[in-house]
């Protein structure tokens, strides 16, 4: 008899570590979760843009990225100094496309013509001019890619036009009237040039130095967000938007 309380003793002992260790493993499980959250809060950085990848997945991958991040140099260099050639002849030159195109022609169509002709006086065979063709393909897949884009702006543009976003329309009239203020310093050719300066210059420098350009981003885009919200408050809010959209939907 004096057997059995020892035993209930140690039944009780171990239901009581176990239930310890349960407790135990609970609250630790909770406290590595809660510092888990904590530690992935940290790790939250302000990115510009709101991107969470990486610089090149932003720009579409493939070559065209590549070409912007100066991954193939030789090439982003033959993009970049062709450009400028092309620039230098257009503006600073002031040659023309037309002239430019025959004057090309002409001077190839002589090169070809007096090394044919002067190989039949030595004796040899005459240069084997290649047979060049155009791909059919490759223009319908640039027009079917130009049409989806067109396509979508247009549909984008009918949606800000119907009334249903201030803010859209708004972020849209601001951005067309600074290229409107843009295009009448330059013409379309220099835009053009600026842009594809642009394009390989900042996102290189920008994947390069982005831990120091994303704080100051960030700074930026709070002080933007408390202006805007005062410009809400004072102007937007008071444009009676929602009384009209009402109307239009019980008509």
């Amino acid at each position: 008899m004096a057997d059995q309380p020892r035993e209930r003793d140690s039944v009780i002992d171990k239901i009581s570590d176990k239930i310890g260790d349960c407790i135990s493993s609970s609250s630790s499980d909770s406290d590595d979760g809660l510092h888990s959250k904590i530690d992935a809060v940290k790790s939250r950085v302000f990115r510009l843009f709101g991107r969470d990848k990486p610089v090149h997945t932003v720009l579409g991958g493939g070559k065209p990225a590549d070409v912007f991040l100066w991954r193939n140099k030789k090439n982003s260099a033959g993009i970049l100094g062709v450009a400028t050639a092309l620039w230098i002849v257009f503006e600073l030159i002031e040659y023309q496309l037309i002239t430019l195109v025959c004057h090309l022609l002409i001077l190839l169509l002589a090169i070809m013509f007096l090394w044919s002709y002067a190989n039949t006086f030595i004796n040899k065979t005459p240069p084997q001019i290649p047979d060049v063709k155009l791909p059919e393909v490759c223009f319908l897949q640039f027009v079917s890619a130009l049409r989806i884009e067109i396509n979508r702006a247009i549909s984008i543009l009918r949606g800000i036009a119907c009334g249903r976003d201030l803010k859209k329309f708004l972020s849209v009239f601001l951005g067309l009237w600074v290229l409107s203020v843009v295009g009448s310093w330059c013409n379309f050719l220099t835009l053009l040039y600026i842009s594809i300066v642009l394009l390989h210059t900042v996102p290189v420098f920008y994947e390069k130095y982005e831990d120091q350009v994303d704080p100051l981003a960030e700074k930026a885009w709070i002080e933007f967000k408390k202006q805007y919200a005062v410009f809400d408050a004072k102007v937007l809010s008071k444009i009676p938007i929602g009384a009209l959209q009402e109307k239009k939907k019980k008509n």
